[in-house]
């Protein structure tokens, strides 16, 4: 499902009516009609609504909605915000619908009081008040309504995005508070973004017959489903060995951190890793080796509880290398990340990896395998010369100028964690919690999507599948014996099987099987 900015929805408006032919008011009354029957499923019929109308676009959606729900039998009444003259165009003629049609409106201005009355009173409001129309500072009466709407105990459903969240995200003045967002046709960028996102509730997608071609051309980016995970997961042939799901190498741990390296390794072997091999200094080999007999060791002189310099690849063959998780930020470890940006297979980066990344940009920039960065926002901002605030300001626009300058492919962590590839592809995860907000989960993440690299042949879809896969992990959690806040790095790697039977179904990811039919997590 793709995912638009407000820019981005405009164009498609314009293209819609000036290529393609279909009518501003054909549009605007496809969208109150598809938004209206959302809100009939999940307003109950006896509720009192209020529906604030404004004098956009979506002042005129709510006028179609109001009529509708109107005309099924419901307690609506409709109050126009701004002053008459100033609803023009396609709202104007929908409002022009709604009285012929023998409803009445109410104007706010003269009535501020009774409106304020009706909302005390009111089961559920609908907010059509701004929609993406936000530009600069809210101006009144809009700012004191959405105080207002605030302060009610009614459900509030919000027409595209609640007035006030900026529709590609960033800070947030005021906002009305929604439970549900009725988003039309696609999702806003807005809506995937923090602090914006917090203040859409729950969203759904009122689908109302755009054609695909009046989006051609605009940036692609798109939702990460379950569909499509269960599109592009691989299946195991019958006659598949350890060699068929490839050999990895994990480098990383240091004394102060033994246990990073090893989250990340038990990550890639339960994600389908046919061989690992896990790279530490020598002074903490006894330590991470005890921790789980399945992998391979490769003891690499130490110094200071750190890497000395290279690893001792030696004449090894690695389908994939991931470094970074408990590696340090020393001269030698920084070597390492230079070695290992050096090999010509896939390479993925975290944690510390990362922090040494920022200053061997030119070598990254050279490279002709895939190259996967996993930066938290404070980690992007190193690499990109910024700050952390900045980042998650611009989350979409900042991971995807970097892959496209870099031709990494960028996943920038945080909720709703966006995974921007290098030619502009951008996918918006749809699983995970604040249960991952822990030590170890980013590295949990690393072994997953590194064993993915593995087994995948495209890259975007193997590190889409692998954030994923991570989310849903953490999410099964919380769904069965845990809350949000005692969930460990360990306990999600534990939860991976679980996730991969929730995809796979009873087939067991066996090829030529097809998965059972479901809809859960998007």
């Amino acid at each position: 499902m793709r995912i638009v900015s407000g820019e981005d929805m405009y164009e498609i408006d314009r293209q819609t009516v000036n290529l393609i032919g279909i009518s501003a008011d054909t549009l605007m009354e496809s969208a109150g009609r598809a938004a209206a029957s959302l809100l009939l499923e999940r307003i109950p019929p006896e509720a009192k609504v209020v529906v604030l109308s404004g004098a956009g676009s979506n002042g005129g959606d709510g006028i179609v909605i109001a009529r509708v729900l109107k005309a099924h039998g419901r307690r609506v009444s409709l109050w126009l915000i701004p002053p008459r003259d100033k609803i023009r165009g396609a709202a104007a003629a929908a409002l022009s619908v709604y009285e012929k049609s023998g409803y009445a409106a109410i104007d706010y201005t003269g009535s501020e009081a009774e409106l304020e009355r009706r909302l005390e009173r009111a089961d559920a409001i609908v907010d059509a008040l701004l929609g993406i129309g936000v530009n600069g500072p809210l101006r009144e009466p809009y700012r004191s309504l959405i105080g207002k709407i605030n302060e009610q105990h009614a459900a509030v459903y919000a027409i595209d995005l609640p007035s006030g969240v900026p529709a590609n995200g960033g800070p947030v003045e005021a906002a009305v508070r929604a439970d549900v967002t009725v988003t039309i046709q696609y999702p806003k960028l807005g809506a995937f973004t923090h602090p914006a996102a917090s203040y859409c509730g729950e969203l759904l997608v009122a689908d109302i017959g755009i054609p695909p071609a009046a989006a051609a051309g605009l940036p692609r980016r798109s939702l990460w489903t379950l569909a499509d995970v269960r599109r592009t997961l691989p299946r195991r042939k019958a006659s598949s060995h350890k060699g068929t799901h490839g050999r990895l190498l994990v480098a990383g741990g240091s004394l102060r951190m033994p246990g990073a390296v090893v989250l990340a390794s038990r990550a890639a072997l339960r994600s389908g890793a046919g061989l690992v091999t896990t790279a530490v200094p020598d002074c903490i080999h006894a330590i991470a080796a005890g921790h789980y007999p399945e992998a391979m060791y490769l003891p690499s002189p130490s110094e200071a509880g750190h890497f000395r310099g290279e690893l001792p690849l030696g004449d090894a063959a690695f389908g994939a290398i991931a470094a970074g998780p408990g590696l340090g930020r020393t001269p030698g470890s920084r070597a390492v990340v230079e070695q290992v940006l050096r090999q010509d297979v896939p390479v993925l980066l975290d944690a510390d990896a990362l922090f040494h990344a920022a200053e061997l940009l030119p070598l990254l920039r050279k490279r002709r395998k895939p190259t996967v960065l996993t930066p938290h926002p404070g980690e992007m901002a190193r690499l990109t010369g910024s700050t952390a605030a900045a980042v998650e300001d611009d989350r979409f626009g900042v991971s995807a100028r970097f892959a496209a300058e870099t031709g990494a492919y960028v996943v920038l962590k945080g909720p709703h964690t966006i995974v921007a590839a290098p030619d502009g592809m951008q996918r918006v995860n749809t699983t995970g919690s604040a249960a991952l907000a822990k030590g170890g989960s980013g590295d949990v993440l690393t072994g997953i999507a590194a064993a993915f690299l593995l087994q995948h042949e495209d890259v975007l879809q193997a590190v889409s599948n692998a954030v994923y896969i991570h989310g849903l992990a953490a999410s099964l959690l919380t769904e069965e014996h845990h809350s949000l806040a005692d969930v460990l790095a360990s306990d999600v790697i534990e939860s991976i099987p679980s996730a991969f039977r929730h995809i796979y179904g009873d087939e067991g990811g066996a090829e030529g099987k097809s998965p059972k039919p479901g809809d859960s997590f998007f």
